[in-house]
């Protein structure tokens, strides 16, 4: 078997894993740059409507006349016969003499990505409000009630029981509206943190 032979048997190889790995979404193809006319030898994924034996592209012409020409063409804009779009890649391997003797291109259809997207953009879309809601889906804990209100007393230059009366019933409304009274035990826990009495707590929520 020739050197040439060899080089595309093995790629047709890596096309065959390629497309197994992409089906119905990428389709891969193997050119044989030897025979521009009948430059398809091996087609994955068909989503070109081409066959086996089918011409070279104006990539693979292009390979041929230039040893030059780019090995990879990587990302570039493409469409298929009936207008879909595409995003391919197009790999030319050469011999040991630096002659280009095959092609791998892959064609990847995006009109199913992009529909795919504009699915997954309209699921996370949020509407807007003319009030602002805010809301946490985490059960608050009774450490992290202590935590806020120890950042409630430093922010104001104070410890929790150096609170006084206006800055407690703040504190404790501000902590009824975020959700954090509905914690068990927190109450008292509250109550403790402020050197106040639970009825004193449930005064101030009046």
């Amino acid at each position: 078997m020739s050197e040439d032979d060899l080089l595309l048997r093995e790629a047709e190889k890596i096309v065959t894993a390629l497309g197994a790995m992409f089906p119905g979404l990428c389709e891969v193809v193997l050119h044989d740059l030897r025979d521009p006319r009948h430059a398809v030898r091996a087609i994955e994924n068909n989503l070109s409507g081409r066959q086996v034996g089918a011409g070279a592209t104006e990539l693979g012409l292009a390979r041929i006349e230039d040893p030059d020409y780019p090995g990879i063409l990587q990302n570039y804009p493409n469409s298929f016969p009936d207008g879909r779009p595409a995003k391919s890649t197009s790999i030319g391997l050469k011999n040991s003499r630096g002659e280009y003797v095959a092609a791998i291109c892959l064609n990847l259809d995006v009109s199913l990505l992009g529909t795919a997207a504009r699915t997954l953009a309209n699921l996370v879309r949020t509407d807007p409000s003319d009030e602002p809601v805010e809301e946490t889906l985490r059960a608050q804990t009774v450490d992290e009630l202590r935590a806020v209100v120890e950042e409630f007393a430093a922010a104001r230059g104070s410890t929790p029981r150096g609170l006084d009366t206006a800055a407690r019933r703040e504190l404790v409304r501000a902590l009824k509206d975020r959700g954090y009274l509905r914690v068990k035990h927190s109450v008292q826990a509250l109550a403790d943190l402020l050197g106040i009495s639970r009825a004193t707590v449930y005064n101030y929520l009046r």
